[in-house]
């Protein structure tokens, strides 16, 4: 597998310069079409955007996100399927044709992995999963969205984990596990809804602090439950070409 491994402990400076941003997974294209288009402009530092057509690619090809997806490939912007893994629930056979039907129907460069377990009973599971979905677009980008932190040996089954999904209230407090940073920034990946505009620099400089490398900041806030990333993430944040222009430009990875 063409996957990272430890290369050392990360540094401000680092951060500084890889910070970009992950798109957890806008609204159906038709619901969010300024969301969607406004992903090709250029100089935006994305690393990547998240399709979920129906908390998985959908019973059959949707034309609309179709389109969507092939003109940011177009535009060189990375796009991951998304697949629920339920904590683990899921049967391996349904992740796995998931995956199949994204590559196919999508042409996606990569999946993130949603609602991936944390613990280290799930790893080998987690494992063979993440092998065999390497294989299915033979490499690719592998996101684990485990939304907490994880036990370390998850570090060694993706390109990136998300290590923080959640509210700006709790955000502000948190801290990285003192495992990563033994892996740099590009590793890591932070989701954060409620930010408020004024605190859109504090939030910045955590994410740093903290060794993330991919981050998406919205002042949405969470409106419920639901399966995988659903509320605040689905739209762009009021202040979206504020932090495009704090965070400076960039190109897609």
């Amino acid at each position: 597998m063409p996957h990272l491994t430890s290369t050392g402990a990360r540094t401000s400076a680092t951060g500084a310069e890889r910070l970009g941003f992950g798109v957890p997974g806008y609204a159906h294209p038709l619901l969010a079409p300024r969301e969607w288009a406004g992903l090709t402009r250029p100089g935006t530092p994305l690393h990547w955007v998240v399709l979920n057509v129906a908390n998985g690619p959908g019973a059959r090809p949707d034309p609309h996100c179709l389109e969507a997806a092939g003109r940011l490939a177009n535009a060189g912007v990375r796009v991951l399927g998304h697949i629920d893994l339920a904590h683990g629930a899921r049967p391996f056979g349904d992740v796995v044709a998931d995956a199949q039907q994204f590559a196919d129907w999508y042409k996606v460069g990569g999946f993130l992995l949603d609602r991936c377990p944390v613990e280290r009973a799930h790893l080998p599971q987690v494992r063979r999963t993440t092998a065999t979905l390497d294989a299915v677009l033979d490499g690719g980008h592998l996101v684990l969205g485990h939304g907490a932190h994880p036990c370390p040996g998850y570090a060694e089954a993706a390109d990136q984990l998300v290590t923080f999904s959640g509210a700006w209230a709790e955000y502000r407090w948190s801290q990285a596990a003192q495992w990563t940073a033994d892996y740099p920034p590009e590793r890591f990946a932070h989701f954060v809804h409620g930010v408020p505009r004024t605190h859109l620099e504090e939030a910045t400089r955590i994410a740093r602090w903290q060794g993330a490398g991919t981050i998406f900041f919205t002042d949405r806030s969470a409106t419920g439950g639901g399966k995988g990333h659903s509320g605040p993430f689905e739209a762009l944040p009021g202040y979206w070409d504020e932090i495009v222009s704090q965070i400076g430009p960039g190109v897609s990875e």
